[in-house]
C-alpha cells in the first residue's frame, strides 16, 4: 500500500480537480467535510465511515499545506513537540487550551 504525503495528495488533487484558485477554497471544503463528520457521529455511523470522513478533512489539509511548501505529517510532528512542552488549561470535557 502506498504511503501518501502532502506532495502526493496535492499532485493527485491537482490532476483530478485542477489548480486551486485560493487557499480559502480548500478551507471552505474542509469545513464542509467537518460537517459531514459531525453528521456521521450524530447518526452513529460505523467506525470505518467516521475514519473516512476524518480522512477527507485531512486530505484537504494535506493539499493546503503542500501548496504553501510544507508536509502536514512533518508539521504535525513539529507541532506535537511544541504541544508536549506547553502547559494546558483543561476544560473538563476532554479538551483544553494552552496557557
Amino acid at each position: 500500500m502506498p504511503v501518501e504525503t502532502s506532495a502526493t495528495i496535492a499532485q493527485w488533487a491537482e490532476t483530478t480537480f485542477g489548480p486551486v484558485d485560493s487557499l480559502g477554497v480548500l478551507v471552505r471544503r474542509a469545513q464542509q467535510e467537518i460537517t459531514e463528520l459531525h453528521d456521521a457521529l450524530a447518526r452513529n455511523a460505523s467506525p470505518a465511515e467516521i475514519a473516512h470522513e476524518a480522512a477527507d478533512i485531512t486530505i484537504f489539509l494535506h493539499r493546503l499545506v503542500a501548496l504553501v511548501g510544507h508536509d502536514l505529517s512533518i508539521a504535525v510532528d513539529e507541532k506535537m513537540s511544541i504541544n508536549r512542552q506547553r502547559h494546558w488549561q483543561l476544560s473538563g470535557d476532554g479538551v483544553g487550551q494552552h496557557l
